[in-house]
């Protein structure tokens, strides 16, 4: 892997970006500028309807009060379309599905995001399961690179936003 592009680093500015997402089953534009003035968690998953993704989206979604308790806004991107994540959405949990989500989905169908924070796999054009931490100034604090198969935890996520 190599983070050829990356405009992401740890004590800079992260990465502005626009893009369409998923939010309470309707389509929204949604900017990090937006989230000034709190902290963001965001982090990318490879695809829509596999089998490790639903897992870590749908325990992100369900605790997120913990989050909010915080004032950490929580949300998750891929390189599928907001197509793909509102059927993904419209899925029952039981079949594979999202189910009711309480955190936006965003979609980078042309790679921006995805290449700007370094997680882009280029060859195949899907993320790699990057997590970012996003103070309310805009700095990155963290940044978490993970391997297609290997998931994150988010008991590890509170605890880094809480260090």
């Amino acid at each position: 892997m190599t983070l050829a592009g990356s405009k992401a680093f740890i004590g800079q500015p992260a990465p502005n970006f626009k893009t369409t997402a998923v939010v309470n089953g309707d389509f929204k534009e949604i900017s990090l500028g937006q989230f000034k003035g709190k902290y963001v968690v965001l982090f990318f998953y490879p695809l829509d309807f596999t089998f490790v993704c639903p897992t870590e989206i749908i325990a992100f979604s369900d605790r997120i009060a913990e989050f909010k308790q915080l004032d950490v806004a929580v949300m998750a991107c891929s390189t599928d379309s907001h197509f793909s994540h509102l059927a993904w959405v419209n899925t029952d949990r039981k079949m594979g599905g999202l189910g009711q989500m309480n955190i936006p989905i965003l979609a980078d169908t042309n790679h921006v995001i995805s290449r700007a924070y370094g997680v882009l796999k280029e060859d195949d054009g899907i993320a790699y399961r990057g997590l970012f931490i996003i103070d309310p100034k805009g700095i990155l604090r963290q940044i978490t690179i993970n391997d297609l198969p290997v998931g994150r935890s988010v008991d590890e996520t509170l605890r880094l936003i809480q260090a």
